[in-house]
């Protein structure tokens, strides 16, 4: 009797468990592990970029190359940005705080310190917004040459 009280307590735990589960995404629209972004309306911002790839051609390691990318919104609704990141901590980009009205131009400010590197560069600074497509990337190009 003891062993059947047993099984029907383990049999009546995994069902609420099994419910429980069931339950929790039923009806919402959970997405695990979905990397894709999100499609913006057709009316949304457009970030376009006067050039997306600077060349700084070559300079010597230890110096500071400073850039200014060039962008306009030809959306129509205005735009923000929320967030720039660079593939590492020896760039920095720098964005506008304020929403860049359709038709109107910004910029994106990035400065790439080659203090430690050597040879071809490409650094690559994604930037995120309401803007349709949200992600877009601009790229600072260049050789560092070794200081003698």
């Amino acid at each position: 009797m003891k062993k059947l009280f047993i099984l029907a307590l383990a049999a009546l735990s995994f069902t609420a468990c099994r419910n429980a589960n069931n339950g929790s995404t039923e009806g919402s629209n959970v997405s695990v592990g979905n990397t894709a972004s999100k499609v913006a309306p057709a009316d949304a911002a457009v970030l376009t970029f006067e050039r997306e790839i600077y060349d700084f051609e070559k300079i010597k390691q230890g110096e500071k190359v400073q850039h200014e990318f060039k962008f306009k919104n030809t959306g129509k609704s205005p735009l923000i940005i929320s967030n720039a990141t660079a593939t590492c901590g020896c760039t920095i980009p720098e964005t506008p705080k304020e929403p860049i009205l359709p038709g109107k131009e910004g910029v994106i400010k990035v400065v790439f310190n080659s203090e430690g590197k050597m040879g071809m560069q490409d650094k690559v600074v994604t930037v995120t917004s309401n803007a349709n497509p949200n992600v877009s990337t601009v790229h600072l190009v260049g050789e560092v040459l070794e200081t003698k």
